[in-house]
């Protein structure tokens, strides 16, 4: 599968799956940020991609990012195949859960990114829906 990409800084390296076996690609920072405690960051990410028709791009922290005291402030990113104008520009919005300020550095793998095949449904609006009520939402348990 072929998609389109636009380096914003071209020093900073493509994209790239970093074994066989990922099926994310990481993304990294264009420029330094420092995160104050307890406060959210846009962090810019490189990149403009033009995902393959029927895709959308699923953006999400990499698995070490907590370990520096960042999370991702909305869980996880969407990326519309309409964002792919020229300056659509991604960035990762991280919140800093420490009492210190955290930078992320230039060049620095922040985040990571799939293409995930989508769908779109036609909706039919019911009175009734024909199976039993489970129980509610959260309602399979704790264990």
């Amino acid at each position: 599968m072929k998609a389109r990409i636009k380096r914003f800084d071209k020093k900073l390296p493509l994209p790239k799956y970093h074994t066989d076996g990922a099926a994310a690609f990481d993304l990294s920072a264009r420029e330094a940020v420092e995160i104050p405690p307890k406060e959210v960051r846009l962090v810019p990410l490189n990149v403009a991609i033009e995902t393959p028709p029927g895709h959308f791009l699923l953006v999400a922290a990499r698995s070490s990012t907590h370990k520096k005291g960042l999370i991702l402030a909305n869980g996880i990113g969407i990326g519309d195949p309409d964002f792919s104008g020229d300056n659509d520009e991604y960035h990762a919005a991280y919140l800093n859960f420490t009492d210190k300020p955290v930078v992320v550095e230039k060049g620095e793998r922040i985040a990571q990114a799939m293409f995930v095949q989508f769908v779109k449904a036609d909706w039919e609006e019911v009175e009734r829906m024909d199976k039993k009520t489970r129980g509610g939402f959260g309602s399979t348990g704790t264990a």
